[in-house]
């Protein structure tokens, strides 16, 4: 598997800095801790940053990103990415924002695209976070914790009906100040994607159970300590209910967001557990990045990690999820999938 370049800029700019935790802004439900983080100031640009007014945006009217950029308050912010596949025409954007002092910026945010800097824009495209601290009893040691920076991730469904190469400006309101952010992706055709997509029968490959590990539980599952979404392989329960697959490798995930999403999932198998099957797949044989993939992986085509299949009753694939994403995207694939 190729390096991971999930968040890399991100991380990269944070320079040694703790980024594995995430936050949601939904109720904890019960007696439980609510999620997110402790922060009164942070949890209130949380609230703002889910809630995105498109209104409060330039519209593109015809104008090019550069005239957009142009109009701006200012720059200074950086987008790093957390998503690298992106077929036409509807592609998923993953991504966080942090300002010129490495900080995590959390702001309403909005997302435009072109073909290059001189084209005509198209936008903005509502960028709302998605919130990960999952409650205590579902956190594990590789992810979130209240104190963590890292506290959400910006998610857009932007359009790009024609495969290439695109200018994207993200755009956040950071104390009633528009600033902006260059980044790019590259569209492809779905015929192209070699991942497993929406729509398609998922591959009926055996997932690693405690059962097929002889009771070493560790060996199929990095996290601290270990979950239980280990009971059931997905070749036994393809065609016969619901599923929610989880790649992901929460010790020697490169991207630091795989303990995340696992935490998220096991917190939703409390909710939906009854209605679904959850099952996470570590991601490398023998978790030994030297000796390659487990082939669960190979058979979806995954070329990073992690990602997130939901497959419906009848064994196709309601939705998936590269990178990272939070109770809200995870919870959406839920639902297509029931």
């Amino acid at each position: 598997m190729p390096a991971r370049r999930v968040l890399a800029v991100l991380l990269a700019a944070l320079s040694g800095t703790a980024v594995a935790a995430c936050g949601s802004d939904e109720d904890g439900g019960g007696d439980r801790a609510p999620r997110g983080p402790a922060s009164a100031t942070l949890r209130a640009e949380l609230a703002k940053a889910t809630n995105v007014d498109v209104s409060r945006f330039p519209q593109a009217d015809g104008r090019t990103l550069r005239e957009l950029a142009d109009g701006l308050d200012g720059t200074g912010t950086t987008v790093g990415l957390a998503t690298t596949i992106f077929p036409t025409p509807k592609p998923r954007l993953a991504f966080g924002v942090i300002d010129g002092e490495n900080a995590f910026v959390y702001a309403p945010t909005v997302v435009y695209l072109a073909r290059s800097e001189n084209a005509k824009a198209i936008g903005p495209f509502p960028a709302p976070a998605d919130l990960l601290v999952t409650d205590p009893p579902f956190r594990s040691r590789q992810a979130a914790s209240e104190k963590d920076p890292f506290a959400a991730v910006y998610t857009a469904q932007v359009q790009a009906a024609q495969p290439g190469a695109y200018r994207v400006l993200v755009v956040s309101e950071v104390n009633g100040d528009l600033v902006g952010a260059p980044s790019q992706i590259e569209v492809i055709d779905p015929a192209k994607d070699p991942v497993v997509a929406p729509g398609e029968k998922a591959p009926a490959v055996e997932t690693d159970t405690v059962a097929s590990a002889g009771g070493d539980v560790a060996s199929i599952d990095t996290r601290i300590p270990p979950s239980d979404l280990h009971d059931e392989s997905l070749k036994d329960v393809l065609g016969r209910k619901p599923v929610a697959l989880l790649f992901a490798t929460p010790q020697l995930c490169q991207s630091r967001v795989c303990g995340p999403v696992v935490d998220i999932e096991l917190q939703l198998k409390a909710k939906y557990g009854d209605r679904m099957a959850f099952i996470h797949q570590e991601v490398y044989v023998d978790n030994d990045l030297a000796k390659g993939l487990r082939p669960p992986l190979e058979a979806f085509g995954l070329p990073t990690e992690p990602w997130l299949f939901t497959i419906r009753r009848d064994g196709t694939v309601a939705a998936r999820l590269e990178g990272s994403f939070g109770f809200r995207s995870f919870e959406t694939a839920i639902r297509a999938a029931l």
